[in-house]
Formats: structure tokens, sequence, C-alpha cells
């Protein structure tokens, strides 16, 4: 892969990043979604979970890296909704 091409995707996912009161540097897994190339949430939820299988085969504490989170979102009307988000550490 091409120096540039490497550059340009670190400072897409550096533009991502959320962090912590404490410095702890993370990402929702909705917001990178489409910068792994997946358009539905369901489609990139089972990259997820096998990320969290791969995690745990080789002896990491999942709650380590992943956390699943609830965030509110607002929908087309005054209504709102709970959306289920992966956050990695």
């Amino acid at each position: 892969m091409k120096p540039e091409i490497i550059k340009s995707l670190s400072n897409n996912f550096e533009d991502h990043s959320q962090t912590t009161e404490s410095g702890i540097e993370f990402w929702f897994g909705r917001d990178i979604q489409h910068l792994l190339g997946y358009a539905e949430w369901r489609n990139f939820q089972k990259v997820v979970v096998k990320a969290k299988t791969s995690c745990d085969a080789t002896g990491n504490d999942v709650l380590d890296h992943f956390v699943d989170v609830n965030k509110m979102v607002k929908l087309g009307s005054p209504a709102t909704a709970r959306l289920c988000r992966v956050v990695t550490k």
C-alpha cells in the first residue's frame, strides 16, 4: 500500500477518535464502520463479534478492548431511539 494512502487512512481514523476524561483514546463502532467499508451496521457488527472472539482466543480480556455502549439518538420526529455501539479502547 502506498505511504500516502496509509497516511490518509490513519488521519481518517484519528479524526474519528474520542477521548475520555482520563485521556483514554477510543472509537465508536458506528463512527468507523464506514471508514472500513461497511454501509450497514449489521454487517459491521459481525466483524466486531469476530474481533471479540479473536481477542478472547488469544488470551486477552475482551472487556479490556471492547465496551458495549448505548447512545440515545434523535430520529426524524421528536422521538429518540437507543443505538448500541461498540467502543474499542
